[in-house]
Protein backbone atom coordinates (compact mmCIF):
# COMPACT_ATOMS: atom_id res chain seq x y z
CA UNK A 1 0.00 0.00 0.00
CA UNK A 2 1.22 3.50 -0.79
CA UNK A 3 1.38 5.67 2.33
CA UNK A 4 -0.27 8.87 1.10
CA UNK A 5 0.18 10.54 4.50
CA UNK A 6 3.90 9.87 4.97
CA UNK A 7 4.94 13.50 4.48
CA UNK A 8 2.01 14.97 6.42
CA UNK A 9 2.19 12.68 9.44
CA UNK A 10 5.03 14.56 11.13
CA UNK A 11 3.15 17.87 11.34
CA UNK A 12 -0.45 16.65 11.38
CA UNK A 13 -1.08 17.05 15.12
CA UNK A 14 0.16 20.64 15.11
CA UNK A 15 -2.18 21.79 12.33
CA UNK A 16 -4.62 24.21 13.96
CA UNK A 17 -7.61 23.07 11.88
CA UNK A 18 -7.04 19.39 12.67
CA UNK A 19 -6.54 19.98 16.39
CA UNK A 20 -9.57 22.24 16.80
CA UNK A 21 -11.84 20.02 14.73
CA UNK A 22 -10.82 16.83 16.51
CA UNK A 23 -11.47 18.46 19.90
CA UNK A 24 -14.97 19.49 18.82
CA UNK A 25 -15.76 16.10 17.26
CA UNK A 26 -14.36 14.28 20.29
CA UNK A 27 -16.60 16.28 22.62
CA UNK A 28 -19.61 15.67 20.35
CA UNK A 29 -19.01 11.92 20.34
CA UNK A 30 -18.60 11.74 24.10
CA UNK A 31 -21.90 13.57 24.57
CA UNK A 32 -23.89 11.36 22.18
CA UNK A 33 -22.40 7.85 22.43
CA UNK A 34 -22.94 5.51 25.40
CA UNK A 35 -19.30 4.52 25.90
CA UNK A 36 -18.47 2.29 28.88
CA UNK A 37 -15.35 0.80 30.44
CA UNK A 38 -15.91 -2.73 29.06
CA UNK A 39 -15.96 -1.70 25.39
CA UNK A 40 -13.43 -2.81 22.80
CA UNK A 41 -13.63 -0.17 20.06
CA UNK A 42 -12.21 -0.11 16.56
CA UNK A 43 -11.17 3.35 15.41
CA UNK A 44 -11.21 3.08 11.62
CA UNK A 45 -8.93 5.63 9.97
CA UNK A 46 -7.42 6.45 13.35
CA UNK A 47 -4.54 8.50 11.97
CA UNK A 48 -2.35 9.90 14.75
CA UNK A 49 -5.00 9.21 17.39
CA UNK A 50 -6.59 12.63 17.77
CA UNK A 51 -10.03 11.09 18.34
CA UNK A 52 -8.61 8.13 20.29
CA UNK A 53 -7.27 10.60 22.84
CA UNK A 54 -10.82 11.65 23.76
CA UNK A 55 -12.32 8.17 23.84
CA UNK A 56 -9.55 6.08 25.41
CA UNK A 57 -10.26 7.16 29.03
CA UNK A 58 -13.85 5.82 28.89
CA UNK A 59 -13.39 2.42 27.19
CA UNK A 60 -11.43 -0.75 27.92
CA UNK A 61 -9.43 -0.94 24.69
CA UNK A 62 -9.11 0.64 21.25
CA UNK A 63 -7.79 -1.03 18.11
CA UNK A 64 -6.59 1.80 15.88
CA UNK A 65 -6.83 0.86 12.20
CA UNK A 66 -5.30 2.83 9.33
CA UNK A 67 -3.55 2.17 6.04
CA UNK A 68 -0.91 4.82 6.82
CA UNK A 69 1.98 3.29 8.76
CA UNK A 70 3.50 6.74 9.32
CA UNK A 71 0.32 8.07 10.95
CA UNK A 72 0.09 5.01 13.19
CA UNK A 73 3.76 5.42 14.14
CA UNK A 74 2.88 8.87 15.49
CA UNK A 75 -0.01 7.35 17.45
CA UNK A 76 2.18 4.57 18.90
CA UNK A 77 4.70 7.14 20.13
CA UNK A 78 2.14 8.76 22.46
CA UNK A 79 2.64 7.39 25.98
CA UNK A 80 -1.02 7.81 26.98
CA UNK A 81 -1.97 5.07 24.50
CA UNK A 82 0.57 2.39 25.41
CA UNK A 83 -1.60 0.26 27.67
CA UNK A 84 -4.97 0.63 25.94
CA UNK A 85 -4.47 1.15 22.19
CA UNK A 86 -3.26 -1.44 19.68
CA UNK A 87 -2.52 -0.50 16.07
CA UNK A 88 -3.31 -2.40 12.88
CA UNK A 89 -2.03 -1.15 9.50
CA UNK A 90 -4.36 -2.93 7.13
CA UNK A 91 -7.08 -2.62 4.51
CA UNK A 92 -9.81 -4.35 6.51
CA UNK A 93 -12.12 -4.65 3.51
CA UNK A 94 -9.76 -7.04 1.74
CA UNK A 95 -7.94 -8.32 4.83
CA UNK A 96 -10.37 -8.45 7.76
CA UNK A 97 -9.33 -8.56 11.40
CA UNK A 98 -10.17 -11.89 13.03
CA UNK A 99 -12.00 -10.26 15.90
CA UNK A 100 -15.41 -8.79 16.76
CA UNK A 101 -15.79 -5.36 18.30
CA UNK A 102 -18.33 -3.72 20.60
CA UNK A 103 -18.24 -0.54 18.54
CA UNK A 104 -16.62 0.89 15.43
CA UNK A 105 -16.03 4.62 15.21
CA UNK A 106 -14.69 6.50 12.23
CA UNK A 107 -14.01 10.19 11.77
CA UNK A 108 -13.44 11.76 8.35
CA UNK A 109 -12.19 8.45 6.91
CA UNK A 110 -15.14 7.17 4.86
CA UNK A 111 -14.57 9.61 2.01
CA UNK A 112 -11.13 8.01 1.52
CA UNK A 113 -12.73 4.64 0.70
CA UNK A 114 -14.01 4.25 -2.86
CA UNK A 115 -16.73 1.64 -2.25
CA UNK A 116 -18.87 2.82 0.66
CA UNK A 117 -21.12 -0.22 0.53
CA UNK A 118 -18.18 -2.61 0.88
CA UNK A 119 -16.86 -0.53 3.78
CA UNK A 120 -20.17 -0.64 5.66
CA UNK A 121 -20.42 -4.36 4.93
CA UNK A 122 -16.94 -4.80 6.43
CA UNK A 123 -17.98 -2.84 9.50
CA UNK A 124 -20.97 -5.17 9.95
CA UNK A 125 -18.73 -8.22 9.69
CA UNK A 126 -16.45 -6.86 12.42
CA UNK A 127 -19.28 -6.16 14.89
CA UNK A 128 -21.15 -8.25 17.40
CA UNK A 129 -24.93 -8.27 16.90
CA UNK A 130 -26.40 -5.22 18.63
CA UNK A 131 -23.08 -3.37 18.61
CA UNK A 132 -22.77 0.23 17.47
CA UNK A 133 -21.17 2.17 14.69
CA UNK A 134 -20.50 5.88 15.09
CA UNK A 135 -19.53 7.57 11.84
CA UNK A 136 -18.47 11.19 11.40
CA UNK A 137 -17.93 12.69 7.97
CA UNK A 138 -18.64 15.76 5.89
CA UNK A 139 -22.05 16.50 4.43
CA UNK A 140 -22.12 16.77 0.63
CA UNK A 141 -19.76 19.58 -0.41
CA UNK A 142 -18.45 21.12 -3.64
CA UNK A 143 -15.11 19.34 -3.65
CA UNK A 144 -13.18 22.15 -1.99
CA UNK A 145 -12.65 20.30 1.32
CA UNK A 146 -9.54 18.73 -0.22
CA UNK A 147 -7.03 20.23 -2.61
CA UNK A 148 -7.63 19.44 -6.29
CA UNK A 149 -4.55 17.23 -6.50
CA UNK A 150 -5.33 15.23 -3.34
CA UNK A 151 -4.90 11.49 -3.78
CA UNK A 152 -7.12 8.93 -2.12
CA UNK A 153 -10.26 11.09 -1.94
CA UNK A 154 -13.27 9.42 -3.54
CA UNK A 155 -16.28 11.34 -2.20
CA UNK A 156 -17.14 15.01 -1.81
CA UNK A 157 -18.93 14.35 1.45
CA UNK A 158 -22.06 12.24 1.79
CA UNK A 159 -25.78 12.63 1.23
CA UNK A 160 -27.42 11.52 4.47
CA UNK A 161 -30.35 9.71 2.86
CA UNK A 162 -28.02 7.78 0.55
CA UNK A 163 -25.78 6.79 3.45
CA UNK A 164 -28.78 5.71 5.51
CA UNK A 165 -29.90 3.48 2.63
CA UNK A 166 -26.47 1.81 2.54
CA UNK A 167 -26.60 1.22 6.29
CA UNK A 168 -30.08 -0.30 6.01
CA UNK A 169 -28.95 -2.53 3.14
CA UNK A 170 -26.26 -3.94 5.45
CA UNK A 171 -28.71 -4.76 8.26
CA UNK A 172 -28.04 -1.75 10.47
CA UNK A 173 -30.97 -0.60 12.61
CA UNK A 174 -31.88 2.39 14.77
CA UNK A 175 -30.09 4.71 12.35
CA UNK A 176 -30.00 8.30 13.46
CA UNK A 177 -28.09 11.41 12.48
CA UNK A 178 -27.77 12.64 16.03
CA UNK A 179 -25.52 15.67 15.71
CA UNK A 180 -24.21 18.23 13.25
CA UNK A 181 -21.05 20.27 13.66
CA UNK A 182 -20.40 23.37 11.57
CA UNK A 183 -16.74 24.24 11.12
CA UNK A 184 -14.27 26.23 9.06
CA UNK A 185 -11.49 24.52 7.12
CA UNK A 186 -9.00 26.66 5.23
CA UNK A 187 -11.37 29.60 5.56
CA UNK A 188 -14.47 27.89 4.16
CA UNK A 189 -17.51 26.62 6.08
CA UNK A 190 -18.63 22.98 6.07
CA UNK A 191 -20.87 20.78 8.16
CA UNK A 192 -20.14 17.33 9.55
CA UNK A 193 -22.63 14.74 10.77
CA UNK A 194 -22.49 12.05 13.44
CA UNK A 195 -24.60 9.02 12.54
CA UNK A 196 -25.22 6.19 15.00
CA UNK A 197 -26.62 2.77 14.17
CA UNK A 198 -26.70 -0.71 15.65
CA UNK A 199 -26.01 -4.01 13.90
CA UNK A 200 -29.23 -5.92 13.45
Amino acid sequence: MTDLYKERAESYDSEDCAEELSAAIGAMMLSKIPFHNQMHVMDFGAGTGLICSHVVPVVQKITAVDISESMLDKLKAKPEFHSKVDTVCRDIINNPIDEKFDMIMSTFAMHHVEDTNKLIQSFAEHLETGSLIALVDVDTEDGSFHAEDSQGVFHCGFDRDALKAILEMNSFKNIGFVATHHFKWDGKEYSAFLVLASKG
